[in-house]
């Protein structure tokens, strides 16, 4: 194919992407193109940008070990400082002359030794390696609604947020109770005339107990920087020997846990029938552990009504649950969350022998390390299989894999690829592992595929440094 456009090329401008590029940066490797499909930087965090949106994760721990920021304004930052930190990342660190806006990516094909890589305008780009950053949460999950297309009222997933749309004095409606649903609901019951949510499978959700930085410790934060790393740390061991122990099933962390949850639900939820019907019925930790100090009291409001029975469809005029009853929205919300899986479900993506990832992978991907699958080489995935978190920053991991990745890369003249048996050894170990973990212990979630968790990883997360710190080199093919 000759000579490649660039030696690396890196989709997404996420939080991956950006670190992938910031790292090659450091090393004085200028040899690289991030694409973007959209025409600036951040990923979900310039997607997601609904009323009340925010990170769950506290702002110090959810932010680069290189590029602390003491000015963050809350313990849990919101959306718009966060995208904010990835447009100055970028700025600051020079990445805006690699980057190519508009660039959506339809396939990757391994060819002669290079990767060729095509986007929707027609145009390619071939690379020596090929890096997708375009992380887990990024293709909006909407329900087939039965009737959907006649209802006369406005309709939108909370990541495809109308900003147009004046909702204030409206009857909305919000489908789902997860993530988005907890942040989103307290801001809309604030100001419409009626709300009306439904949701189904109850979340344990704790208080999060957020609050405003003062002034004199964001300037603490600036002069001391040692202050904000022994806070960062402080932020990580609550996740690691706290979260993580409920998640690995720890009698006492877990009633702890559970008390949390119920001491909130009894304070706010005063009616005995809702409470029970918002009650879990699964372990904690088996789904991922939600945190607000707002959702309870906006469900508890009288302009908000709960709904349990499932929706049987929509009507012209609004939506019609299984009882019978129809309910008139002005708004339907869908807070219904990401398609998690298959992972990188937009791009066809071609290997060694013509073998297409989306075959490879239609039982649950798999990738050794989580960043590399067999028959795919010079292809590295951050945040890919069995990376995700549900105890602690996910920046934190996208940092060890990128480290990780760049040691690949050192080693390859031309190419590097797992051996099919580590990935096979590798895999087993993940399941065998996450079927003793809270996330087994329910029939399905967005961490599930069948009876295998793709997505997460099954221990802590210094372990994962750990074993992201040297390659076994052993389990690679090299030339």
């Amino acid at each position: 194919m000759g000579k490649p456009d660039c030696k690396t090329l890196i989709i997404g401008t996420g939080f991956g992407g950006l670190c992938m590029g910031v790292q090659l940066k450091e090393r004085s490797d200028n040899d690289f193109i991030l694409v973007e499909k959209a025409d600036e930087v951040g990923g979900t965090w310039r997607e997601n940008t609904y009323p009340g949106a925010e990170c769950d994760i506290a702002s110090a721990l959810y932010s680069y070990s290189f590029a602390p920021n003491p000015a963050w304004d809350f313990k849990w930052a919101k959306q718009a400082q966060i995208h904010t930190y990835q447009k100055d990342i970028a700025k600051n660190y020079g990445l805006y002359e690699h980057i190519q806006f508009g660039k959506t990516v339809v396939s990757a094909t391994f060819y002669d030794g290079l990767w060729l890589t095509k986007f929707s305008d027609g145009s390619t780009l071939s690379s020596q390696f090929l890096v997708s950053a375009i992380g887990q949460l990024h293709v909006p999950k909407t329900p087939e609604i039965a009737g959907a297309a006649d209802f006369k009222g406005a309709q939108f997933h909370s990541a495809e947020w109308d900003h147009d749309f004046d909702y204030a004095g409206k009857h909305v409606a919000v489908i789902g109770n997860a993530a988005s649903a907890i942040q989103l609901i307290p801001e809309l019951a604030l100001s419409v005339e009626h709300l009306t949510v439904y949701h189904r499978t109850p979340n344990w959700i704790v208080p999060k107990k957020d609050r405003a930085y003062t002034r004199l410790e964001k300037w603490l934060g600036k002069r001391f920087p040692s202050l904000g790393k022994l806070y960062r740390f402080s932020l990580f061991a609550q996740g690691e020997y706290f979260v993580w122990r409920i998640i690995q099933g720890k009698p006492i962390s877990k009633w702890i846990g559970t008390q949390w949850v119920k001491s909130g639900l009894r304070k706010h939820i005063k009616d005995p029938e809702l409470r029970a019907k918002m009650t879990p019925d699964y372990p904690i930790g088996a789904r991922r552990i939600l945190l607000s100090d707002k959702i309870y009291p906006a469900l508890a409001r009288d302009n908000v009504e709960n709904v349990t029975d499932g929706i049987q469809g929509f009507t012209k005029a609004g939506l019609r649950t299984q009882d019978g009853q129809e309910r008139v929205h002005d708004l339907v919300v869908y807070a219904t969350g990401f398609h998690t899986n298959p992972f990188l479900k937009e791009i066809d993506v071609v290997g060694e022998g013509g073998r297409r990832l989306r075959d490879q992978w239609a039982d649950g991907a798999t990738a050794y390390m989580g960043v590399m699958t067999s028959g795919f080489p010079n292809l590295f995935v951050l945040y890919g299989p069995n990376t995700n978190t549900g105890h602690s920053s996910i920046i934190y991991k996208l940092e060890n894999q990128v480290g990780y990745v760049l040691q690949l890369m050192d080693k390859a003249t031309k190419r590097i690829t797992v051996k099919k048996e580590a990935e096979a050894e590798f895999s087993d170990e993940m399941q065998a592992r996450l079927k003793e973990l809270a996330w087994s212990k329910v029939e399905a979630s967005w961490y599930k595929v069948g009876d295998k968790v793709p997505n997460n990883w099954p221990g802590s997360a210094l372990e994962y440094k750990r074993r992201n710190a040297r390659p076994i080199w052993d389990h690679y093919e090299i030339s």
